[in-house]
C-alpha cells in the first residue's frame, strides 16, 4: 500500500506542517500595501532556515524562489517579484518546507482591503469547501469523496473549480500518490488508508474554470483574469477523523477576512 506512514514520519510529518503553518502567519503578518512579493519570500525563507529547515520549493523541478504567491487572477505558481502589493489585491501564498527528510506544504489567500463582496465570498467559500474535503478523509472512503464534497460546495455558491491542478499525497517527496482532484464522484479513485499523508487543495475561481500557463512556465492564470483562491492543508486519514496536521490558527491569530 503506498504513501503509509510510519509514526516517526507523522511526526516529522507534523513538526514541518507546523513550521509551514507558522512560515505564512509571519508572511501575512507584512501583507499590505507597498510591499513586494519578493520581500514576502525573503521573510519566509529566512524564517524557515531560522528554524532549522529548507525552503521545500526552492530549486524544485527548478523552480527559483521559496514561496509561490498568486494575485488575483493568478490560480498558483506565482513567482515572487517586484510587484508591490495594493488594496483590493487577492495573495494566494504557497509554502513548503524539508526536514529531517520530508516535506510540509500549504496554502493560504490572504486579502488586502478593502475588496468586493463576491472576492469576500470566493475566499470564505474556498477555505470552507477545504474543510468540506477533509471531512471525507477518513480511512474506507475514497479519493472522489473528497473531490464530490469540494466541488458541490464550490459550485453551489455559483464558482468554478479548477480540473488541472491537483492536491497530492506527500512525504519524502513533496508530491507523492494519490492525486486528490478538487472534482469527481463519490465512491471514485483510490481507497483512502489509515497513515495516508494528504494535501487537499481546493483551487477555486469567481469565472470560468478554464486556467493557462504564463510564459515565464510557473505561472496559472484564469482564462477570464477573474480571481482565483487557493487553500491547503496537509492531512493523515484516520478512522473517523482526519488528522490535520498543518493548521491557519497562527494566521486566525491576527487577521480577520473584511
Amino acid at each position: 500500500m503506498h504513501n503509509i506512514k510510519t509514526e516517526e514520519e507523522i511526526d516529522i510529518l507534523k513538526q514541518n506542517a507546523d513550521l509551514v503553518s507558522r512560515t505564512l502567519a509571519e508572511v501575512g503578518k507584512n501583507i499590505k500595501p507597498g510591499v513586494s512579493t519578493l520581500e514576502l519570500d525573503s521573510i519566509a525563507e529566512q524564517f524557515i532556515r531560522d528554524h532549522g529547515a529548507v525552503p521545500g520549493f526552492l530549486g524544485f523541478n527548478g523552480y527559483p524562489n521559496t514561496l509561490c504567491i498568486s494575485i488575483n487572477s493568478e490560480v498558483v505558481h506565482g513567482i515572487p517579484s517586484k510587484y508591490e502589493l495594493k488594496e483590493g489585491d487577492i495573495v494566494s501564498v504557497d509554502c513548503g518546507t524539508k526536514y529531517k527528510g520530508l516535506y510540509g506544504d500549504s496554502a493560504y489567500s490572504f486579502a488586502v482591503p478593502p475588496i468586493s463582496d463576491p472576492v469576500k465570498k470566493l475566499l470564505k467559500v474556498t477555505e470552507e469547501s477545504l474543510y468540506k474535503g477533509i471531512e471525507m478523509a477518513i480511512d474506507g472512503n475514497r479519493v472522489g469523496d473528497i473531490s464530490h464534497a469540494v466541488q458541490r460546495h464550490a459550485e453551489s455558491n455559483g464558482f468554478s473549480v479548477v480540473r488541472e491542478l491537483v492536491g497530492h499525497g506527500i512525504g519524502k517527496e513533496m508530491h507523492e500518490r494519490p492525486e486528490v482532484p478538487n472534482y469527481g464522484n463519490k465512491g471514485k479513485g483510490p481507497k483512502l488508508r489509515s497513515g495516508m499523508a494528504i494535501c487537499i487543495e481546493p483551487m477555486i475561481n469567481l469565472g470560468t474554470k478554464n486556467i493557462y500557463q504564463e510564459d515565464d512556465g510557473w505561472t496559472i492564470r484564469t482564462y477570464d483574469r477573474k480571481p482565483s483562491a487557493h487553500f491547503e492543508l496537509t492531512v493523515v486519514v484516520q478512522k473517523e477523523k482526519a488528522n490535520v496536521l498543518s493548521t491557519f490558527k497562527y494566521i486566525e491569530e491576527f487577521y480577520e477576512l473584511k
